[in-house]
């Protein structure tokens, strides 16, 4: 996949507290406006700042899946449901 004609969201410098409310933010606002697939940058390093991203896509209900980018291990690709009601 292209990632770059995604809408991305970059989480660099945020920390394993503070990634929750940008992350979910960032999903509701592409689900309103039907974009099904996104893009979260979080980087490389030690894998603790994907690992928590990993964690907020798991229990959102608007991600109907997501996994890292082949070309790219520090972006994780999600795939949203952009038919779904919005008071999940």
């Amino acid at each position: 996949m292209i990632l770059k004609s995604y809408p991305a969201l970059d989480v660099h410098g945020e920390t394993r507290d503070t990634v929750v409310y940008p992350i979910n933010t960032f999903i509701k606002d592409n689900v309103k406006l039907k974009n099904k697939h996104i893009v979260i940058i979080h980087g490389r390093g030690q894998g603790v700042l994907r690992k928590k991203v990993h964690e907020i896509l798991k229990k959102n209900p608007y991600v109907l899946e997501f996994y890292l980018d082949g070309m790219n291990i520090g972006a994780t690709e999600v795939i949203l449901d952009i038919s779904s009601k919005f008071d999940k």
